[in-house]
């Protein structure tokens, strides 16, 4: 068996994000991220969340902490995240960018339901022997 390349490294780290951000733990969430990772969203006024830019895994741990607490996402909210239509482009060594579409389904238990759809402009940095993601910008639309 060969190694995974960088290009399915990322799209492997991109999936693990979208799953761990509805079943994981916040701490195997924020390791997924450089340790200087920049997380850019929009304002939800669906979800009454504002827009934010969070700095560092501190940060972006808080934030996932946020919105597990209002019960938005994480284990026992019955949400998903899912990811497709993923281009990622190595830009040298240690950088790569990706972008890809997202969708948000909610009450996946009884009767699922799209509540969002909009796309990811990511950009990652080989840290300690992996790809991480190192900045994120995501779009909703």
């Amino acid at each position: 068996m060969q190694p995974e390349g960088s290009a399915e490294q990322i799209r492997s780290t991109l999936a693990r994000i979208a799953h761990l951000a509805d079943t994981g733990s916040v701490e195997d969430y924020v390791e997924q991220f450089t340790r200087e990772a920049e997380w850019n969203m929009p304002a939800n006024p669906d979800r009454g969340i504002p827009a934010q830019v969070r700095r560092g895994r501190e940060e972006i741990a808080a934030g996932v902490v946020e919105r597990r607490a209002a019960g938005i996402q994480g284990p026992g909210t019955f949400t998903r995240h899912v990811t497709t239509a993923i281009a990622v482009n190595v830009t040298s060594e240690t950088t790569a960018r990706a972008d890809a579409v997202w969708t948000f389904y909610v009450d996946t238990t009884t009767t699922p339901k799209l509540s969002g759809v909009g796309s990811y402009a990511d950009e990652f940095e080989l840290e300690d022997g992996r790809w991480r993601l190192s900045r994120r910008v995501i779009s909703r639309g």
